[in-house]
């Protein structure tokens, strides 16, 4: 039997969805477990892999080419359905590192082992008696490494990384001092693109955002001065610089309240890469210095851009 139709029969046989059971994630198991069509599942690995080294395997190994713009394809079809039936985890890196990597949990890695012998029927037996608490483990494992955030005081979480660290520390120290009573109207999440979207407020505001708009990382709103903040969490790339202003400005045109453009950087190291692309007129907010601001020019501190 060809070994994409031997996957098949053991998503079957875990109960996978008839969605679950297309080629895409027959060869998606294969790949994960490092199955050619010579190898046998006793052969069967759980090395951390990432989407990209997957594409890569079926075309060299199955002769069957997925574009690489499919990534998402297989995470949808495959990926999110696989971890939530404790068939895959993965290393709790942000989803855009490039250190993010998938493999098959090691119960799934021991039951794929004896597909085909003699005691198959019990260890499917054995992982299906175990099969509840194993989704409740893997799903504990991944909130396990999400960061809580308090945002307009409700707990949320952020996945892990740096990026999201330095939201996270905008919106606990940054705000209290130099937005106080300010309310966040958006900030995203390297794992999750809207992680919090007032959109009646920003509509009230006089926002128009379409879907290839990309918002600010954090965007804060003061009632009593009736100013926002675009804010952005710089770690590798995406300072307040010229052209990125104008992005805003156009997006935001019917936007009658005061605009203030930050950029926020962890260390002051960071900040010196980036110090010869900010704009003028715009704020330097270091989180190693929460008390400081540094104010790129430009007869007002703190106060939104005049025209």
């Amino acid at each position: 039997m060809p070994k994409k139709d031997e996957a098949k029969e053991i998503l079957s046989s875990l109960k996978m969805p008839i969605a679950q059971q297309s080629d895409i994630c027959c060869y998606l198991l294969l790949a994960m477990a490092a199955i050619t069509e010579l190898s046998e599942w006793t052969d069967s690995t759980n090395d951390w892999i990432r989407i990209h080294d997957i594409i890569q395997f079926i075309e060299t190994d199955y002769g069957v080419r997925y574009a690489e713009n499919s990534r998402e394809t297989f995470r949808k079809q495959g990926m999110h359905h696989f971890r939530n039936a404790a068939i895959l985890e993965d290393n709790g890196k942000p989803t855009n590192s490039p250190n993010y990597r998938y493999r098959i949990t090691d119960e799934v890695l021991m039951l794929l082992k004896k597909f085909k012998g003699d005691d198959w029927d019990i260890a499917l037996n054995n992982f299906f008696a175990n099969h509840k608490s194993l989704v409740e483990l893997y799903s504990s494992k991944r909130e396990m490494i999400k960061m809580p955030v308090l945002i307009n005081g409700e707990e949320m979480t952020f996945t892990t990384g740096k990026h999201n660290k330095l939201q996270k520390i905008i919106l606990e120290e940054f705000a209290p001092r130099f937005a106080p009573f300010s309310k966040c109207l958006y900030v995203g999440d390297t794992g999750k693109k809207d992680l919090h979207k007032d959109e009646k407020e920003l509509h009230r505001l006089g926002f128009s955002i379409t879907l290839h708009d990309k918002m600010p990382d954090v965007v804060l709103y003061r009632a009593d001065k009736n100013w926002i903040y675009f804010i952005e969490a710089v770690t590798s790339v995406g300072p307040m610089d010229a052209k990125r202003i104008i992005e805003i400005e156009n997006m935001t045109e019917k936007v009658k309240a005061g605009k203030i453009f930050v950029t926020a950087f962890l260390d002051f190291s960071t900040f010196k890469k980036f110090s010869n692309l900010l704009a003028w007129e715009t704020e330097v907010w270091i989180s190693d210095i929460p008390d400081h601001m540094i104010h790129m020019n430009g007869d007002k501190f703190l106060g939104p851009r005049t025209h």
